[in-house]
This record gives C-alpha cells, structure tokens and sequence, in this order.
C-alpha cells in the first residue's frame, strides 16, 4: 500500500509505502517523490531507516534531492508512525 504525504508547487508528489519487512526482520519503508514531465516521471525513492536512496531517475537538481533528504530525516517518525495508522487522515 501506498499513501500520499503532500504535494510541492512543482507538482512533485511525496508518497510512503506501508511497513514492510526485509528477509532479517528489519522493517523499512520507502518514501518517493516523484514528479510527472513530458516523457514520464522525475523519481527520487528514499528507503527508511537507512535514509538510502534506492531508485533515483529524471532530472532532480542535487539541491532538491538535498531538500528531499531533509524531508525524510525529519520527518521518519512521521512516516512509521502513519505508515502504522494506515496512512494520513483527512477531515
């Protein structure tokens, strides 16, 4: 399952997948951002809670990339604890 996060200006769309578990028993999640161009999609996908980037593709300036990181470390509890609620709720 995936769950939106929030939308920039640029129509940079910030999603997390649900919890998953990794062959150990670690439990991740991953965090995308994606924004939609001409011939598809620009991605940049974060795994937690290693702060990793596992996919990256398109055209995502190192600034933006640098304020994606930012985003995901700040806000990794966040992500675990909606990912564990089932996403965000809205009124």
């Amino acid at each position: 399952m995936v769950y939106e996060f929030a939308k920039y200006p640029d129509g940079t769309l910030v999603v997390f997948s649900d919890i998953r578990k990794k062959e150990n028993g670690e439990e991740y999640i991953r965090v995308s951002f994606e924004r939609p161009t001409e011939n598809g999609f620009d991605t940049v996908v974060f795994e937690l809670p290693s702060y990793e980037i596992v996919e990256q593709d398109g055209n995502y300036t190192d600034e933006e990339i640098n304020e994606f990181r930012k985003t995901v470390e700040n806000g990794a509890h966040l992500f675990f604890k909606y990912a564990r609620e089932g996403g965000l709720k809205f009124a």
